[in-house]
């Protein structure tokens, strides 16, 4: 699936107010936080990560690799800020334009 530029408008506002949910650290992209991103997803269907300062990884990297983890999409890369986007595969709860 790939969003359109309407579409990720859309997630960039409804994005607006989330408060990050994951944040990554210095130890980097590990199995565990990407299965705690993937949670996540499979719940709220959007959510925002942040980029600890002492994190190696640089943030582009961190969000293409997130997103082939977690088969969700890239919406927004803000600063040090990601925010991801999958659909609920059966009961989505956000409705794209």
């Amino acid at each position: 699936m790939t969003l359109s530029g309407k579409q990720r408008r859309y997630l960039r506002a409804l994005g607006h107010d989330l408060r990050p949910v994951v944040q990554l650290g210095k130890e980097g992209l590990t199995d565990a936080m990407a299965a705690a991103v993937d949670a996540a997803l499979a719940t709220h269907e959007l959510v925002k990560i942040k980029i600890g300062q002492g994190a190696s990884i640089d943030r582009h990297d961190a969000a293409e690799d997130l997103a082939v983890r977690t088969r969700s999409e890239v919406a927004q890369i803000l600063g040090k800020t990601i925010l991801l986007y999958r659909p609920h595969p059966e009961e989505p709860k956000i409705e794209l334009p």
